[in-house]
């Protein structure tokens, strides 16, 4: 499988489908579906998942999204998403891979703490562990990563307003984020860009796993 031709043709075939965005473009393109994304994608993920198996010593579980947006309760009705997205599963951590025509990313972290995760989460933040976890964000965000932000405007209670990780506590998730570009591929290749920032985001890995 060459994994490097995945982008380009995803980028050509999401390209199309970014103009036409209908099911009936979409049933007439299937097969090319199939065979340039699908397919693919299903094969990068296996790949990945041996990798990440050995640098965290759980087998993951894998997920390739799929292209029909749920429309039930949005006002965009456009019935396909314009992006191609894969996901590993190590306990409740994930990794994430994104490709559209204007990116390609890959991901680390929980898109969403559940509600014992966020007690742990606000009580390691607020313990002696907290400035660890300040440093492992700080050092990522300084390694050129990109940090989401937090979802609370205010700092909750009981915590004060003011305390030393008020930015921590203001959160509900936490994701890290190396973007690839065209060189960085051409470089070493895509399987080595997502090796590489997977490698580089373990340090929030290995924080977010016992909370979680």
């Amino acid at each position: 499988m060459d994994f490097d031709k995945l982008v380009p043709r995803a980028r050509a075939f999401l390209g199309e489908l970014e103009q036409n965005n209908t099911r009936g473009w979409f049933n007439d393109h299937k097969a090319q579906y199939e065979d340039t994304l699908k397919t693919p994608a299903l094969a990068l993920l296996d790949k990945i998942a041996a990798s990440l198996e050995k640098q965290t010593g759980v087998v993951p579980a894998t997920k390739l999204f799929r292209p029909q947006r749920d429309v039930r309760f949005s006002k965009d009705k456009t019935p396909y998403h314009t992006h191609l997205h894969m996901l590993w599963t190590t306990g409740r951590v994930g990794w994430f891979l994104g490709i559209s025509t204007g990116y390609v990313t890959a991901g680390a972290g929980a898109m969403g703490f559940d509600k014992d995760g966020l007690q742990r989460w606000r009580a390691a933040v607020d313990g002696p562990g907290g400035d660890r976890i300040a440093a492992c964000v700080t050092a990522l965000s300084a390694s050129g990563a990109r940090i989401s932000d937090p979802e609370l405007k205010r700092v909750p209670a009981p915590f004060d307003k003011d305390h030393p990780h008020a930015g921590l506590l203001r959160r509900k998730s936490l994701t890290a984020w190396h973007d690839l570009t065209e060189a960085d591929i051409k470089k070493g290749g895509l399987i080595a860009g997502i090796e590489t920032a997977f490698s580089e985001l373990q340090p929030l890995a290995r924080v977010l796993r016992p909370l979680l």
